[in-house]
């Protein structure tokens, strides 16, 4: 199924278009017109499991880097569309990847006074480990229809500079497949991931941060905000503010943005939330994030001096903090 997001790709070039430019690079500026989005089925016949997904198409048609993104518990492949939209006017082929057992099918047929529970039945180890078999038999499938001919996927993807994201338990998946070890079973990371932004990252609940992320090898981007607690879960700010020191050097990033909820890297706010939402903040996920994109998934120097210079600086308010090593 397509739909033609324009008027939604129309909205988020409006809100950018009052604001002063960034300088010669700007992560912000997007090309005239809208997006297209595809809504796909892959089949994973090995765990009798269906894997609905949703894809963002650049408009230029030669292989383009390819974006995935694991949404939170009880999201959809709709969700986070603010992203889907950007990241692919600038270029990147975007796949919104849903994961059954955690996704919205938990609590949309649930009574009012249940979803709650239904919620922090479903943050399980087993939905964890569902989500992290589902990111390569994700990638197998691209792999396969950008080598079929006639598909609509054909000729588009370059899986060669592969991007992996997520948000909050899409965190803790984007974490497992590309970088962190655990101190039993077989590693969960998928070599192919060359680069990772994580929005609201956490800690292990159990063992060293250090032994956790250590030895992550790839560029990783986290995001997270001051009041960024979520209403399952015990991760709290030490916890998200613990991953950044564990990591080693080398094209690491961490924002923390001030007063952003959990909901700040979301759409729209969540029950619960108890401050109006503040525009930068996506201002500043957008530069931010397709920087680093472009930095790492394009090898692109102009967008890696932006980043680590002060330019960075001119999306954020006076309280964020960005640092990097």
């Amino acid at each position: 199924m397509s739909r033609l997001c324009l008027s939604l790709g129309l909205l988020a070039g409006l809100s950018l278009a009052h604001l002063p430019p960034l300088g010669d690079y700007d992560p912000l500026t997007l090309p005239p017109g809208g997006t297209v989005h595809h809504d796909l089925e892959v089949s994973d016949s090995a765990r009798t499991r269906a894997l609905p997904i949703r894809v963002y198409l650049p408009a230029a048609t030669e292989p383009a880097p390819v974006v995935l993104f694991s949404h939170g518990l009880g999201g959809n492949r709709e969700g986070n569309a603010y992203l889907g939209i950007h990241w692919s006017r600038r270029g990147y082929v975007v796949v919104f990847l849903q994961h059954p057992g955690s996704d919205d099918s938990v609590w949309k047929d649930q009574p009012l006074a249940q979803r709650m529970s239904a919620m922090r039945r479903a943050a399980n180890a087993e939905n964890f480990r569902l989500r992290t078999g589902d990111v390569p038999v994700l990638i197998n499938q691209l792999e396969k229809w950008q080598a079929e001919k006639g598909h609509l996927l054909a000729g588009r993807l370059d899986l060669t500079r592969l991007g992996m994201s997520g948000h909050s338990f899409g965190a803790v998946t984007t974490q497992a497949v590309s970088g962190q070890r655990f101190p039993v079973g077989p590693s969960l990371i998928d070599g192919r991931i060359k680069a990772a932004v994580i929005m609201s990252p956490s800690c292990p609940r159990v063992g060293d941060a250090g032994r956790a992320f250590g030895q992550v090898a790839i560029p990783w981007l986290l995001m997270t905000g001051t009041r960024d607690l979520a209403p399952i879960g015990d991760a709290d700010l030490k916890s998200r503010l613990g991953v950044y020191p564990a990591l080693p050097s080398g094209s690491k990033y961490e924002l923390l943005l001030h007063e952003a909820e959990h909901s700040a890297f979301t759409d729209r706010g969540l029950p619960g939330d108890r401050l109006p939402r503040n525009p930068n903040h996506h201002r500043a996920i957008l530069a931010l994030s397709t920087a680093f994109w472009d930095a790492y998934l394009r090898d692109d120097a102009a967008a890696r001096a932006w980043l680590d210079g002060a330019a960075a600086r001119k999306v954020l308010e006076p309280d964020d903090r960005w640092q990097h090593k």
